[in-house]
C-alpha cells in the first residue's frame, strides 16, 4: 500500500495534534497545509516541514493530496469538507462535525455524491479502555441497563474566551456542551441506545460575557427505558477529569478519563481483576483546564481506522452519519434549554 498524503486545513492549536498523529502512521505523510491567515500557515509549515497551499481550492484539487483533515473552528468545517468532495478527496473532520444539522447534512450529501469518504474525529472512541467496556455492554453483563451519564466539569479562563471564536454561536456553535463536552456526548451516542427525549437547562453561570452557555445539564430518556444525564461546564475551577457512568441490574462501571474507577459486576470473572489492574490508574490530567494538554496517540488511532476503511473499501465506523449524532443531541439539549420544554429526538 502506498502512502496517503494528508493536507491539513487550519493551522491553529489542534492542527499540531493532527500533524503529530499523521507522523505516527507508516502509511501516511503530511503533504501540506492551508490557513486563511497566510502567516499562520507559513509558521505551521516551517514547524512540520510541509508545503503551504495558497488557497483551499488549490489544496483540494492537488494531485499531491489524498485526504483533507479539517482543523478549522467548528462553524467553519463545512467549506473545506465541501471543497474536498468537489476535488475528489476524502475528508476527516474535527469534532463537532459542524454546528447546525443543515451544514452537517450538506457535508454528508456532498461526499455521498462524490463517492468519497467523510469521517469524524472522536478520538476518545479509540482509547484502550473502550474495548472492555464495549464488550461488557455487548455481552449483556450489565443486565438491564438503567442509567448512563457523562460529566465534564472543566475550567476555561477569561483569557481563553477573550478575542476568540470560542463561546460564539457562529463559530463554536455553543459553549461547554458543543466544545468541551462533545466527546462525552458522543460516548453516550456510541454506547447507549438512541436518546428519545431530553429536558435541559443551560446558563452563562461563570463567564457572563460570552454568547453561549458555560454550564449545562440535561436529563435524557433512552430507547428501552434507561435514563441518563449530561453535565458540561467550562466554569468549574480548577477542572476535574471527564467521566462516564453506566449502571444496570447486574453491574456498574465508572470510566474516568482513560481508566476505570469502578468496574463491578454480579458475575465476577477472572478478567475483571486484570481489567481493574490495567485500567485502574489515570495516565494524565486530560484537558480539564488546558485545551493544549492533549496526547496525539488517539488521534493517530482515529486516523488509522479511517485509512483501514479506505484500504478495505468499507464504510468508516465514524462516518458522517455517525458523527452527526452528537451534534443532533447537543442541539436538542439547547432547544430544550431555550424553550423550557421536553424535546423529542427522531
Amino acid at each position: 500500500m502506498g502512502k496517503y498524503r494528508f493536507g491539513i486545513v487550519g493551522a491553529g492549536l489542534i492542527a499540531d495534534f493532527h500533524a503529530a498523529a499523521i507522523g505516527e502512521l507508516k502509511r501516511a505523510s503530511l503533504g501540506g497545509c492551508y490557513d486563511a491567515v497566510p502567516e499562520r500557515a507559513e509558521k505551521f509549515a516551517q514547524k512540520h516541514g510541509c508545503r503551504v497551499f495558497s488557497t483551499l481550492e488549490e489544496m483540494a484539487h492537488s494531485p499531491g493530496i489524498d485526504i483533507l483533515t479539517v482543523a478549522t473552528p467548528s462553524g467553519a468545517h463545512m467549506e473545506p469538507v465541501l471543497a474536498a468532495a468537489e476535488g475528489g478527496k476524502h475528508a476527516i473532520c474535527e469534532k463537532p462535525l459542524e454546528v447546525t444539522l443543515e451544514r452537517v447534512d450538506a457535508m454528508i450529501k456532498a461526499h455521498e455524491k462524490a463517492g468519497t469518504q467523510l469521517g469524524g474525529i472522536f478520538q476518545n472512541r479509540f482509547t484502550d479502555a473502550q474495548a472492555p467496556l464495549r464488550e461488557a455492554i455487548r455481552s449483556g453483563r450489565f443486565g438491564t441497563i438503567t442509567y448512563a451519564g457523562v460529566y465534564v466539569p472543566w475550567w476555561r479562563s477569561e483569557e481563553y474566551y477573550a478575542n476568540s471564536w470560542h463561546g460564539t454561536w457562529k463559530l463554536d456553535g455553543g459553549g461547554a456542551l458543543m466544545n468541551q463536552s462533545c466527546h462525552m456526548v458522543d460516548m453516550l451516542c456510541d454506547l447507549m441506545p438512541p436518546a428519545e427525549a431530553v429536558m435541559a437547562y443551560a446558563e452563562k453561570a461563570g463567564h457572563p460575557g460570552i454568547e453561549t452557555e458555560d454550564t449545562a445539564t440535561a436529563v435524557l430518556r433512552f430507547a428501552g427505558g434507561a435514563l441518563g444525564l449530561v453535565y458540561g461546564s467550562s466554569a468549574s475551577y480548577p477542572g476535574q477529569l471527564k467521566r462516564f457512568e453506566i449502571s444496570g441490574t447486574r453491574g456498574t462501571v465508572v470510566y474516568l478519563e482513560d481508566s476505570f474507577s469502578v468496574w463491578q459486576f454480579a458475575d465476577e470473572r477472572p478478567e475483571d481483576g486484570r481489567i481493574r489492574q490495567r485500567f485502574g490508574r489515570v495516565s494524565g490530567p486530560g484537558s480539564v483546564a488546558d485545551p493544549g494538554n492533549l496526547r496525539h496517540e488517539n488521534h493517530a488511532r482515529n486516523f488509522s481506522a479511517f485509512l483501514d476503511a479506505l484500504d478495505s473499501g468499507t464504510d468508516f465506523v465514524l462516518n458522517g452519519r455517525e458523527a452527526r449524532k452528537a451534534v443532533a443531541l447537543i442541539l436538542a439539549i439547547y432547544e430544550s434549554a431555550r424553550t423550557h420544554a421536553e424535546v423529542p429526538l427522531k
